[in-house]
């Protein structure tokens, strides 16, 4: 049977409402979208790097999720769940353990591509058969938005601040999923909330059931840092795919493939328009950014759709 929202609806949610989340924020709904994947005769064991997930959704000796929940540091999120699943199969092995369990890791931006990297990069390498989901808010959201290698160039962060010598973040953004790509991990994708979640939903399930190290990255926005209206949530997250700021693609097995292309793309300017973090850049005297922009964009979607032919 095909994907069906209604469906997916109606199971019963491994994500608890309660949490302390931000209306309007982009981390729950991941999270509740890649939780969904999993098959309901499934169990997991769930881990989060600290991050504003984290305090939202875990206070002693409470938690939000119906699944084992584990918190560890900034840092090692990836390799404390490599050996939860090391501990595992070990288990399973001796005959220990009956239940089959799908190992699922949470972090931010901060600790995936900053703090936590040398961490996922080993634990990508070993090949540990679990997932990890960067939601990605593009800065330090918990700690008092601070920049990170995530953070697209000329956004407004509290270490990044505009004013009349500076405009934002210098460096443009790093591209982890093609990092992580290289480590020839069996699966890695991009993808966020669009439509009826189908792109999210589909790459969550083969992540989850594709055995080895998988890796989702999905954009989050944050309305605190990015400084948007907490019911612009999904329309942001739809400028961003069809500016292809963020493409939607996956890489399976080494190929990769584009799984949405606009039918128009869009100019950069109407993606970052939405959001007070760039409002310095359509000032007057200022339209050398948006230009600047605009080309980095069209540079990495040639670049993306020249691998993907």
């Amino acid at each position: 049977m095909g994907y069906s929202l209604r469906k997916e609806l109606e199971k019963k949610s491994r994500f608890a409402p309660g949490h302390r989340l931000c209306a309007g924020c982009g981390a729950g709904v991941a999270v509740n979208g890649v939780l969904r994947a999993l098959e309901e005769g499934d169990k997991a064991v769930v881990s989060n790097a600290t991050s504003c997930l984290e305090v939202s959704t875990f206070i002693y000796p409470y938690t939000a999720y119906e699944d084992s929940y584990i918190h560890s540091a900034f840092e090692n999120a990836a390799a404390m769940t490599g050996g939860v699943e090391t501990a595992y199969r070990v288990l399973k092995k001796k005959g220990k353990i009956k239940d089959n369990f799908k190992f699922i890791c949470f972090g931010g931006d901060g600790g995936t591509y900053d703090i936590g990297f040398q961490s996922l990069s080993g634990a990508m390498e070993r090949g540990h058969d679990m997932v990890y989901v960067c939601y990605d808010n593009e800065a330090y959201m918990n700690t008092g938005i601070q920049r990170s290698s995530a953070t697209p160039r000329f956004a407004d962060a509290t270490t990044t601040p505009v004013g009349t010598q500076s405009y934002g973040k210098v460096q443009n953004k790093k591209n982890l999923t093609e990092i992580i790509a290289a480590h020839n991990v069996p699966y890695a994708a991009q993808t966020t909330f669009i439509g009826d979640f189908r792109d999210l939903h589909a790459k969550a399930k083969k992540a989850i059931y594709t055995e080895g190290p998988c890796f989702l990255n999905i954009l989050s926005p944050c309305p605190r840092g990015w400084r948007y209206e907490m019911e612009d949530l999904a329309e942001i997250c739809k400028l961003a795919v069809d500016t292809c700021v963020w493409p939607l693609y996956e890489i399976e097995e080494g190929i990769w493939r584009l799984t949405y292309e606009p039918a128009m793309k869009l100019p950069v300017e109407r993606f970052l328009e939405k959001q007070g973090r760039f409002k310095h850049m359509f000032k007057k005297g200022n339209e050398w950014m948006i230009e600047e922009a605009q080309n980095y964009v069209d540079e990495q979607w040639e670049r993306l759709k020249a691998r993907c032919e």
